[in-house]
């Protein structure tokens, strides 16, 4: 019998608390901080900020680095989900703040330049309702009597009161609901005790709130704003049997119905006294990042998302994780090119491996003024090789390069490839 490890409050000290709840909250990735609404105090009122730099824990889409106090309301929880570390028969050394706690420390670390802000999650502790009162507390208290400024994301609770969650979105930037896994089959067997029903009404809900609330503050300016950052989810990957191809089609169906800002993919990690339904080894992390990059696709290059299953292997429908899913898609469906750099529509253009949107813009503008070269091209990514076979330019066409059956070792990294999409 696996023994569980409850700490009782007060009797340990807020450094050994922060070691154990900042650990315990590593696994959860949806702690970015894009979207939210620039804020700061620059004019004198309240403390912290949504845009300046420090410890970097999180990135804006413009590149700024959030620094946000990562951490845990408690790991103990009366849930036991397989994969969890901190499910209720995991022998793991238990801690808990106080709502009080969480605001003193997020106040200290921000009067010391360490953060702009805090990401806060929790197990579960005596019911749903009574954690989620604990952290609104806390959100609410630094808004209100310490006029903090800075962003909040708050993991909220499905199986909590309605009522407390629209709380949460009233002093929070961003709130989330992880979905946990990808299929509901798979949330069945590992997390017996969570609903999928439950999970996508709290998520529906959210989506209302944060509508009613842009529908209100377009009417009168001093009408509260729900969750202005908007509302993510997480799923693990690699803990059940679910294919890329079953991630990225449910990332999709999330994103149309709950009008998600990101979707996070977290690949499953084996834990102490692991449950034996678990997998015994952990996911390639590759495949955590070609699932980002599918991610990217479907958003920012107007892939639909058949398109990018279709870039997964037939038999075992798994994104291959030497190349990326983009360049994946190109191999597979070479009839779609070369592309003319100087004639083709950006759709089209986006669909070159090697050219991000930016570069995609960028020729896109230059070409109103004159007709574009290879090498024009080449100053705007990051591998000309990746690019070449792909498209025609003024002084290049490929010469049956694109049907050449060796193309994917000319075209694929000679390194284990890190960057997204090139430039």
């Amino acid at each position: 019998m696996l023994r569980t490890y409850i700490e009782p409050v007060g009797q340990i000290g807020i450094q050994e608390k922060l070691g154990i709840l900042a650990d315990a909250a590593k696994y959860d990735a949806s702690c970015a901080s894009s979207g939210t609404a620039k804020r700061n105090s620059r004019d004198g009122v309240g403390l912290g900020s949504t845009e300046g730099m420090g410890i970097c824990h999180a990135y804006a889409p413009d590149g700024r680095c959030i620094s946000l106090l990562k951490i845990l309301l408690t790991n103990s929880c009366i849930f036991d989900c397989h994969y969890c570390i901190n499910r209720k028969s995991s022998n793991v050394r238990r801690a808990r703040f106080t709502a009080k706690e969480v605001v003193d420390l997020t106040i200290s670390f921000y009067k010391r330049n360490y953060i702009e802000g805090l990401f806060l999650s929790s197990g579960i502790i005596r019911s749903s309702n009574y954690t989620m009162e604990q952290m609104v507390e806390v959100a609410r208290s630094l808004r209100e009597d310490h006029q903090f400024r800075g962003y909040i994301h708050l993991k909220t609770i499905p199986d909590a009161d309605p009522e407390l969650v629209h709380q949460a979105g009233l002093h929070a930037d961003r709130v989330s609901i992880n979905v946990e896994l990808p299929t509901v089959g798979g949330l069945k067997r590992l997390a017996p005790e969570k609903s999928a029903v439950r999970i996508e009404d709290a998520m529906a809900d959210a989506k209302a709130a944060i509508a009613d609330g842009k529908d209100a503050k377009a009417k009168y300016k001093s009408a509260p704003t729900f969750a202005p950052a908007g509302q993510s989810t997480q799923m693990i990957v690699g803990a059940d049997a679910a294919t890329d191809g079953d991630i990225v089609t449910r990332a999709s169906t999330l994103y149309d119905r709950f009008g998600l800002r990101r979707v996070y993919y977290s690949a499953f990690s084996p834990i102490p006294d692991a449950s034996a339904v678990l997998p015994l080894s952990r996911p390639p992390l590759m495949r955590e990042h070609r699932l980002y990059q599918s991610d990217w696709l479907m958003r920012f290059y107007d892939y639909r998302p058949d398109e990018v299953v279709a870039a997964a292997d037939d038999a075992t429908g798994m994104l291959p994780l030497d190349i990326d899913p983009k360049l994946a898609w190109a191999l597979k469906f070479r009839d779609r090119f070369p592309v003319d750099i100087n004639r083709a529509p950006r759709e089209d253009l986006l669909r070159v491996p090697g050219l991000g949107v930016k570069a995609v813009d960028a020729i896109v503008r230059a070409r109103r003024w004159r007709r574009l070269r290879l090498d024009d091209v080449a100053r705007l990514t990051v591998s000309i090789a990746k690019v070449r076979p792909f498209l025609v330019a003024e002084d290049w066409r490929p010469v049956a390069l694109t049907d050449r059956a060796d193309l994917r070792p000319i075209v694929a990294p000679k390194v284990k490839q890190l960057e997204l999409f090139g430039a």
